[in-house]
């Protein structure tokens, strides 16, 4: 009898025992699991806290929602330029294959002698290291095309708000996609003081292609707001050849 009470008395331990161990191996792997959750959360969370705080994030909005308000972007009235060189091509392949560079009447040039041929954008937003030549875009400028030009104070933050506001342009009614942002090239000369961004526009009468205008706006800051008002006052419509791409 004495035996079989230590027999069962025995069983009863062990059995303690591996209850014991099971409930201690729940443990770690619950401790594992929860600390591999909490590590997850932090990772993302700090990725996601980085994304926000990226400068180079384009931000979310429609176009005159993106950058500064107008009223705080200290912008000068649109100018009224006079206008020339409208179908004058020169450089490789013209009758001037020698005019490698013009010498415009304002800046930013808003008409003028252009090379042959306009740039055909697979995309809206230009660096200094990969803008198209001066004289090429002002060819963009004689069909219709806005140009939104950006100086080498622009920061990353600025950049990016110019990347949106290229997109949300190009999807606008009033530019049916010609619109290009783009460095400035300050070899044709400075920005007025105070002045870092500047809309151009080379306008035509739609009944007379022969009255024509150009028309600049030089701003402190990016507003989008300005250039929503900027295009849908001087729409690609509005153009010396407003049918050409």
């Amino acid at each position: 009898m004495a035996k079989k009470t230590a027999d069962r008395d025995r069983r009863a331990k062990i059995a303690e025992m591996q209850r014991q161990a099971k409930a201690a191996e729940r443990r770690r792997t619950l401790l594992i699991i929860g600390t591999a959750v909490a590590v997850v959360a932090i990772i993302a969370g700090s990725v996601a806290f980085a994304i926000l705080r990226d400068p180079t994030r384009p931000p979310s909005g429609g176009l005159s929602t993106l950058g500064v308000a107008a009223s705080a972007a200290s912008c000068d009235p649109a100018t009224n330029d006079k206008a020339s060189g409208s179908s004058v091509h020169v450089g490789p392949g013209t009758e001037q294959p020698n005019v490698t560079k013009v010498k415009y009447s304002t800046v930013p040039p808003t008409s003028g002698e252009h090379f042959g041929s306009p740039q055909y954008p697979s995309r809206s937003f230009y660096t200094a290291k990969d803008r198209p030549a001066m004289e090429t875009l002002v060819h963009n400028l004689e069909h219709g095309y806005t140009i939104l030009w950006y100086d080498a104070t622009a920061t990353d933050k600025q950049q990016a708000t110019l990347n949106s506001v290229a997109d949300k342009a190009r999807a606008s009614d009033a530019t049916a996609q010609k619109f290009i942002v783009s460095a400035w090239d300050a070899s044709y000369g400075a920005f007025p003081a105070g002045k870092h961004f500047a809309l151009s526009h080379w306008a035509a009468d739609p009944q007379d292609t022969s009255k024509q205008t150009g028309h600049r706006q030089l701003c402190g800051d990016i507003s989008g707001d300005v250039v929503q008002k900027f295009i849908e006052q001087f729409p690609h419509t509005m153009a010396p050849e407003p049918n050409a791409q």
